[in-house]
């Protein structure tokens, strides 16, 4: 997930690595907070795999600086790690989810209409699989609570999907 949000954020401008871990840290925060021991190696995969590129400069304060953008087959890797099969993880398909809907401004409209078709069908998939514990395993109560809790998570998820393809825009 960090290599979609580095890529993400570099679609936008050019960026430092203090720059990337701002950016992320301010749009993403209640979703994710990575360090830069996990956004230097990022960024060193998706400059080996020519997504990235970086130029070194020195600032206005004589300090040497490494400025990244994103390459044409940086915007096309942006764009398949959001159409990517979503995550198989129930907790961390919630988390994965919502960062790509985040960023599903990049994609055309056919491209958004396919993630949010995905991300539904996954959901819904596990919301039922929720509903058919509680029917069949007659959970006890705190397990019972935490499955109602989780299939109302999954309901209002599938309710901003709906949102978003009602409102699907260029």
């Amino acid at each position: 997930m960090i290599e979609l949000l580095i890529l993400y954020e570099l679609s936008k401008k050019i960026l430092t690595m203090y720059g990337i871990s701002k950016e992320i840290r301010q749009m993403f925060s209640v979703l994710t907070t990575p360090s830069y021991g996990t956004i230097k190696p990022a960024l060193n995969r998706l400059e080996q795999s020519g997504y990235v590129k970086s130029q070194k400069s020195m600032t206005s304060g004589g300090r040497p600086s490494t400025y990244y953008s994103i390459t044409k087959e940086g915007v096309e890797e942006l764009k398949t790690l959001l159409l990517a099969q979503p995550q198989d993880n129930p907790v961390q398909f919630l988390t994965a989810s919502r960062i790509k809907l985040a960023c599903a401004e990049v994609l055309d409209v056919q491209s958004r209409k396919d993630l949010f078709r995905k991300l539904k069908i996954k959901a819904e998939t596990i919301m039922v699989d929720s509903k058919n514990i509680l029917v069949q395993k007659n959970p006890n109560f705190y397990p019972k609570l935490v499955l109602d809790n989780l299939i109302c998570e999954y309901q209002n998820f599938i309710s901003l999907l709906e949102g978003f393809e009602k409102s699907n825009h260029n």
